[in-house]
Formats: structure tokens, sequence, C-alpha cells
């Protein structure tokens, strides 16, 4: 269910609140691979789902960044601002990946509004989100996103 935030104003409002989960979405290795394609990061733990069979986590794991990377999409599923002429995103202030995500499962991110500051023309919002794995008793990243939603 996403939930649907009415101009910059409103923003400010929702200060506390937990804005609600994504769907779930499939790490396959198809996608493992593009991203270390993409970004130069072969490392064996991602790629070579041989080699990581006999690796620490019986498989190969997501790139910790193609988790993080993930977030913007998953989040447009959680929170939607209409009624904006432009968001954009402003950083992290904070990044962890406590849990590897195996490939071949699946993630959720959820989120909720830490703090909205008005800034020149808007308002900047940092967004605690988690990331989760199904089943996983710990979360695989805990962020805190910063957005800057400018009005129309």
């Amino acid at each position: 269910m996403t939930t649907t935030i009415d101009g910059v104003d409103q923003v400010q409002t929702l200060v506390g609140h937990h804005l609600g989960y994504s769907d779930w979405l499939t790490v396959d290795q198809e996608r493992v691979d593009r991203f270390a394609d993409a970004t130069g990061d072969h490392q064996w733990i991602h790629v070579d789902p041989e080699r990581a069979a006999k690796g620490p986590f019986g498989t190969t794991i997501a790139h910790g960044y193609l988790t993080l990377s993930l977030v913007p999409f998953l989040l447009a599923q959680v929170v939607r601002v209409e009624n904006v002429g432009l968001a954009v995103n402003y950083g992290c202030n904070k990044v962890r990946f406590p849990a590897p995500v195996p490939v071949g499962s699946e993630v959720r991110v959820g989120a909720s509004v830490a703090s909205a500051e008005p800034v020149d023309g808007g308002v900047q919002a940092a967004l605690d989100v988690t990331v989760e794995v199904r089943g996983a008793a710990k979360p695989c990243c805990a962020a805190q996103v910063v957005v800057r939603y400018y009005r129309a």
C-alpha cells in the first residue's frame, strides 16, 4: 500500500510516522551479475556460485551497494509525494549492511520519516529505511536517505 503525500508542507506533518512497506522483490543471480558488470565488482562471493557454495554464506550474495541501489525503486512503492515540482536524491546520512542478501531471496523496504526541515523552495526529508530479507532475523540494509522535495 502506497502512502500518498500532498505537497511539501504535508511531508513535515509526517515526522515520526511509518509510511509502510514495499512489495517483495526477488534478487536473482542475473541482477547481481549485471550489477557486477556495471560497477566492475566481480568478487567471487557475488558472481561465482560454485565457489560461493563453499564460502561463508553457502551461496552467492548481492553486493551491499546493489541492495542500497534498490531503495529508490522499492521506496516508490511505499510513498508518493504529489504536487511537487521536483524530488531530488540528496544522499544518505548513514548506511549499514548488517546481514547478507543471498541470491534468490526476496527483499522489501519499510520506511518512516525521521525529520523534515524547510529548505529554499521546499523541504528536506530524512527517511529511515530498512531493507529486509524475507524470513531473516536481521535487516540486510539500514539507511537514512535524504530527499529534497521542491514546490511546483
